[in-house]
């Protein structure tokens, strides 16, 4: 029985309550219910926000399983359940990566209950060795939640990446491993799962991918954001796959019905047979090389001359396994008729595979649905995906494949549009005044304090050498990099037909040179924009070398770049928008003759311009103001790889001496002219040439080198803007005393067709 004890304790004399007794029990409540509303108050903290990130494609909220591309843009998808109070939040995206990096943000109101999910476009530099942080801020600077260290899977830049919104996690594409590299190769060919609801909203972010395999249940789910991203990556370039559950699918889908090049309406059924294996092991088995040159479209470095057709790959016959139980059971087929399609793949007269170009990308219909036996339990399903993909076969043979890269092509352009006002201290001068330096503060040194008999005084005459030294090298830097802020901008623009509209992919490319330690302000108006440092290849150490802090906004950004004093530093801004064309074209063939019609929609006149039509450049001239002319040109031209290695010859000496402190002046520039922006746009040819080779070429990101589009046999006309920026492209938001600003339209045209699509 609990003991009975006084709740009040009084002095007897005056009556004064001394103090106030309580019972074990009570006690013991008061405790736990303190105990219980501090427990409370922490999972009610814990519960009011629920913090997840995904980095890379098929990122999980832990960001380990995402994988990102080197030198390319990627996902970071942030995802944030507020069940607390309301607050404005800001989304911190930073990398640990070596030399430089950005901090990119984007505010968010966050209501109670709600639950909201953000994109934020990264750049991928050294893929292998970078770590990202993310943290939750709110108005005040608190940081409310955080994720860092998050270390994706990095594949290297020559690689293969599938993404795939599939119908079930089990019906995912596979890949075939390679043989000599382990499964965590940065060359390994993967494949990421984008769920419906993850899916990137802008183009930009998906550019890392050669592929999109997306099941036509799942079509439904895209929202018009999502949907209007994948279609602007696919006519820049990308490969669609569509597996087809039911054809009404694609009919109740009003974006992707008319992209596709049949008609599809009703359903049969197939048995399987020998022709689909048979598929497989048609084509070319021999690849010499089995490195491809990097860009989307051209998994095989290929040698022939553009003119002669493209083999299709195959995979020796000894690879695939037996499977008599696949070619006994029967499929559901979807049919209907074509319209615009090839036919790549037939059974029993049915077409299976369908065809077909979209823009400068591919779309593919699979009359079937590979998540569904009897191909989900196919033996040979990997080697399927990978003729899909064209994966070269040469890359499951005995060689290893080596997945580091070589030069960064941004270190071309950057040596175009550098300030002259910088200039290096050659390395004879550098050695001579060191030799001097040694000389004074040696010999010269103890030989005029002996004449005058003051050896003691060497401890004051050292300190004074160093000073002087010091004193002259910085005025000699001073005379060599002392100047003016200076502001230069190259566009590269791509021209994408889209019907009677065009979409403008933009590449700006801007130099800012500084006399002093300051930070400067630069905006992106374009609807879908975003800013990046430049990137010093792998044999820079995979550096983005350069400082900003990035704030995204709903339709372009804000950043402020960071440059040191007596530097110049490069930045990128990859842009997308919607535009008129500033120029049309027709490319036809007459006889040994190229008929060409160019029609100048500016108000200026484009200068030098270049036709790329076969393997051949022709130089066209000039058009004045929206004026229209035609050409006729003899199919004699000069060859493209003789006027790249004419034109390019010097780019890898200059790339290297960009990252260099100290050499010769002469080597570290390269003229802005049409003519080198012109074999930059075909760099993959450039390996291997001039006097100083470049044998594992110069790492750029997807779609910049238009050699796949002139190998699938269309035209590529380059046109000069000399002087002018396009509309919403310059970035600058500040004064300087000196700036520049040039812009390439490079425009793809079908042979003898117009260029609108």
């Amino acid at each position: 029985m609990e003991r009975n004890v006084p709740t009040e304790v009084r002095n007897p004399k005056s009556g004064v309550r001394i103090c106030r007794a309580v019972g074990a029990s009570a006690r013991a409540r008061v405790w736990l219910g303190a105990a219980l509303l501090c427990l409370g108050l922490t999972e009610s903290a814990r519960a009011a926000l629920q913090f997840d990130v995904f980095i890379g494609y098929g990122g999980q909220p832990t960001g380990f399983d995402g994988v990102v591309r080197e030198a390319g843009w990627f996902p970071v998808a942030i995802e944030v359940q507020n069940d607390g109070p309301p607050f404005n939040a800001v989304f911190e995206l930073s990398s640990s990566q070596m030399g430089g990096g950005q901090t990119r943000r984007i505010v968010v109101e966050l209501p109670t209950d709600t639950r909201k999910r953000v994109v934020i476009p990264a750049f991928a530099g050294s893929a292998a060795y970078s770590t990202w942080d993310v943290r939750l801020v709110d108005e005040r600077g608190k940081v409310r939640a955080e994720k860092t260290g998050l270390r994706p899977r990095g594949l290297s830049w020559s690689s293969i990446l599938l993404g795939a919104t599939s119908r079930t996690f089990g019906g995912l594409p596979r890949l075939p491993e390679l043989k000599n590299n382990n499964n965590r190769s940065p060359m390994q060919p993967l494949v990421a799962r984008l769920p419906a609801e993850q899916f990137p909203d802008t183009a930009i972010a998906l550019e890392s991918l050669d592929a999109i395999y997306l099941n036509s249940e799942k079509a439904l789910e895209l929202k018009v954001n999502q949907a209007a991203a994948l279609l602007a990556w696919l006519h820049e370039g990308g490969h669609l796959i569509i597996g087809v559950e039911q054809p009404s699918d694609l009919n109740a889908t009003p974006w992707l019905r008319p992209l596709l090049p049949c008609e599809l309406g009703g359903v049969g059924s197939l048995k399987s047979s020998r022709e689909i294996i048979q598929w497989l092991s048609v084509g070319d088995t021999q690849d010499v090389d089995p490195y491809r040159s990097g860009q989307r479209g051209n998994q095989r470095n290929r040698t022939a001359a553009a003119s002669r057709p493209a083999v299709p790959v195959a995979y020796p016959a000894g690879w695939l396994a037996p499977d008599a139980e696949f070619e006994q059971v029967e499929f559901p087929v979807a049919t209907g008729t074509l319209r615009d399609g090839q036919t790549v793949l037939a059974s029993q007269g049915t077409p299976l595979i369908i065809s077909a170009r979209r823009g400068r990308g591919q779309i593919t219909v699979l009359t079937f649905s590979p998540e569904r036996e009897p191909f989900r339990s196919w033996k040979n399903r990997e080697w399927f995906w990978a003729k899909l993909l064209e994966v070269p076969p040469g890359w499951f043979g005995p060689e290893y494949l080596n997945p580091y890269g070589g030069m960064s092509v941004d270190g071309v352009f950057g040596a175009m549009i550098d300030s002259r006002q910088v200039r290096k201290l050659p390395v004879q001068w550098l050695l001579l005044l060191l030799v001097v330096y040694l000389l004074v503060i040696g010999p010269v040194d103890q030989y005029c304090l002996k004449r005058a008999n003051k050896q003691m005084l060497t401890w004051l005459t050292f300190p004074v050498y160093v000073a002087l030294f010091s004193l002259l090298i910085y005025y000699i830097g001073y005379k060599l990099r002392a100047g003016e802020t200076e502001w230069n901008e190259l566009h590269l623009v791509d021209i994408l037909p889209h019907g009677e509209t065009a979409e403008w992919r933009g590449r700006t490319y801007a130099s800012v040179y500084s006399p002093v330690n300051a930070r400067y302000k630069v905006v992106g108006e374009q609807p879908q924009a975003t800013l990046r440092g430049e990137f010093m290849g792998s044999y820079g150490g995979g550096q983005d070398a350069s400082r900003a802090d990035v704030l995204q906004r709903d339709k372009g950004f804000a950043a402020d770049i960071s440059v040191p004093v007596w530097t110049s530093q490069l930045f990128v801004s990859d842009w997308m928008q919607s535009g008129d064309y500033p120029f049309t074209a027709t490319v036809v063939p007459q006889g040994r003759n190229w008929q060409v019609t160019v029609q100048n929609r500016l108000g200026r006149e484009l200068r030098d311009l270049r036709l790329v039509v076969r393997d051949r450049v022709y130089t066209l001239g000039s058009l004045s103001p929206n004026q229209s002319s035609t050409f006729t040109v003899e199919q004699t031209g000069m060859l493209l790889r003789d006027f790249v290695m004419q034109n390019g010859n010097q780019f890898t000496l200059a790339a290297q001496s960009r990252q260099h402190a100290f050499g010769d002046n002469t080597s570290r520039w390269l003229d802005l002219n049409s003519a080198h922006l012109t074999a930059v746009s075909f760099i993959s040819q450039v390996a291997n040439t001039g006097p100083y080779p470049n044998p594992r070429g110069f790492v750029c990101p997807a779609g910049l080198d238009l050699t796949p589009v002139v190998e699938r046999g269309d035209a590529v006309l380059l046109a000069w803007d000399a002087g002018h920026a396009p509309d919403n492209g310059s970035m600058n938001r500040f004064k300087t005393a000196r700036s520049h600003r040039d812009t390439l339209l490079r425009l793809a045209v079908p042979v003898g067709q117009t260029n609108k699509l």
